[in-house]
């Protein structure tokens, strides 16, 4: 995509997604304790979601200010929640202020969570293709950033990977398989970036891993995107149900040791992916750190 301005920079490798769920009703002081602990940990880039937690464009600006290096990127900003000049002026705020360590993804949301809000969800892509040209009109009567803020689109499906390319500097799908990673990349083509999630949880005893799983998928497979979304990736719909098949769960999220996670992210990357955010299924931030300190040394590369 050329949007007319000052190329961005490349990602780290490794990302870190965390959920909303992980950080909760976690009081600040406590995500900024997460977040120096995985910027000690050699990890490049946190990921956050918007759901109806912390406001997601000044949340961003929060971590960016008690991290020293840290790319934070939203997975993902939701349209319904801003107009296309607050959200492109948004990112171009923390751009100004953080440049190279802001990247902006953003995406259609779900029927529930946009009616949670008062507003009607209507044609996915329509309206995210009228949105995004809505942001390049955008007027900005502030600094240009150099360089400018990284915009990536939430895609799954064929269609809103497309435009992904298009409209966008690529694309963030979120609980996808290799696979997919594959097919995303022969639509995005080799120049547009690619940054898929990657869940894991560490569980030696593939019961108690399938169990956590299925508590991790309930809430999205009552999600008609993310059902469709598996549907294509080749699952069936008994694959859906009661939390997840064991294909699903086994398919979706990686489970075992460090080595299976990293297995599972490598395969990411032999696939077409330029990073691969990890998402460490567990109870509390805590958790979540032990976890990612055990992932350290077989995800991130030697200094």
């Amino acid at each position: 995509m050329s949007r007319g301005d000052p190329p961005v920079p490349r990602l780290p490798r490794i990302g870190v997604w965390c959920s909303t769920q992980t950080f909760g009703t976690m009081p600040f002081s406590g995500v900024a304790w997460f977040v120096g602990r995985i910027e000690a940990l050699g990890y490049g880039m946190l990921w956050i979601p918007e759901s109806f937690g912390r406001e997601v464009m000044s949340h961003a600006a929060l971590l960016l200010s008690c991290s020293d290096r840290l790319v934070i990127g939203t997975g993902i900003a939701n349209i319904w929640a801003r107009d296309p000049v607050a959200m492109e002026n948004g990112a171009k705020t923390i751009a100004d202020a953080y440049p190279g360590r802001f990247v902006l993804g953003i995406g259609i949301s779900h029927l529930p969570n946009v009616a949670g809000r008062g507003q009607q969800y209507r044609r996915p892509l329509e309206t995210t293709r009228r949105y995004l040209e809505a942001m390049d009109e955008a007027r900005w009567d502030g600094p240009l950033a150099a360089p400018r803020p990284m915009r990536l689109i939430g895609a799954l499906g064929p269609a809103m990977l497309a435009l992904s390319a298009e409209l966008a500097d690529g694309a963030h799908p979120y609980l996808v398989t290799p696979d997919h990673t594959r097919r995303a990349r022969e639509i995005l083509g080799p120049d547009a970036l690619l940054a898929p999630e990657q869940s894991v949880i560490l569980e030696a005893d593939p019961t108690i891993a399938r169990t956590s799983g299925r508590h991790h998928l309930e809430h999205y497979l009552d999600r008609v995107n993310y059902r469709s979304s598996f549907l294509r990736q080749g699952f069936e719909e008994s694959d859906l149900e009661h939390g997840g098949s064991d294909r699903l769960v086994d398919s979706i999220i990686a489970h075992g040791t460090a080595e299976d996670a990293s297995d599972r992210v490598r395969q990411h990357f032999q696939a077409g992916a330029d990073h691969v955010a990890v998402q460490v299924v567990a109870g509390d931030l805590a958790e979540t750190a032990r976890a990612l300190a055990e992932l350290a040394p077989v995800l991130l590369p030697e200094p």
